[in-house]
């Protein structure tokens, strides 16, 4: 079992292997960890795995703008995640390399940071500025048919953005530069479907690529038919997503 020990930035949104995430970061415990990344050579990796936050535990506030200071009850590199913050997370996240790390005269940071490798979380120290983590990494298996499922999830997710596009009143990608590699697609398609934090959770800790993409094969069609059904809902009910602010 391969283990590292990395700077742990918990997020209410889930971060897939190959996903662009940008961070806007304000609050303390978290620019301490940008600060310390800060120090890592250019040439080498600066990095940090990101976990969702399971529901009921989040306390810090995620709208835009500066953080409302009242609601967060207490201090700390732990601050709203409880006695064991373990608990407060799901159990299988993603490594993320931030390419860029830019500190605002007001000491906040603007970081921009890829998904690399999923890993499972074993243990959370909050002994220092920052929560850190002792984490597994899991090697992506293919499993059983992935190429054929690969082909048929890019044929409904084609179909699932032309029934998007309809209901938005707009055109969207085609798919035509969409990958075909069964890997590189499922994760691309679990992170680019509306779907809840659960649900995208699901799909990220999928046992292999095959099994990934038959869940997708499912979600995909339903997703379709959703939309099909309800074509009047308008366009900011089909674009909501996940904000990326700590």
């Amino acid at each position: 079992m391969t283990t590292v020990r990395l700077p742990l930035f918990p997020l209410n949104s889930v971060l897939f292997p190959g996903l662009v995430l940008p961070l806007n970061v304000f609050e303390e415990r978290y620019r301490a960890m940008m600060r310390e990344l800060l120090k890592t050579p250019e040439e080498e990796p600066r990095r940090f795995a990101v976990v969702a936050i399971r529901d009921g535990h989040e306390v810090a506030p995620s709208a835009p703008g500066l953080p409302d200071r009242a609601a967060v009850p207490d201090s700390g590199p732990a601050a709203g995640f409880g006695d064991d913050p373990v608990k407060a997370f799901h159990a299988v996240g993603c490594v993320a390399d931030a390419a860029t790390v830019r500190e605002r005269a007001d000491g906040t940071f603007e970081v921009l940071a890829t998904g690399t490798t999923r890993v499972r979380l074993l243990s959370v120290d909050a002994s220092g500025p920052y929560l850190t983590a002792e984490l597994e990494e899991l090697p992506e298996e293919a499993g059983d048919e992935s190429g054929p499922l690969a082909e048929g999830v890019l044929r409904a997710f084609r179909q699932y953005q032309k029934r998007l596009a309809g209901a938005r009143e707009r055109s969207l990608s085609s798919g035509a530069d969409l990958p075909d590699e069964p890997s590189v697609l499922s994760y691309l398609v679990a992170a680019a479907v509306m779907l809840d934090i659960p649900t995208k959770q699901r799909l990220l800790q999928a046992p292999d690529t095959a099994s990934r993409l038959r869940d997708e094969l499912k979600i995909l069609r339903a997703e379709t038919a959703i939309i099909r059904n309800l074509p009047s809902l308008p366009a900011s009910e089909l674009t909501r997503g996940p904000t990326s602010l700590n």
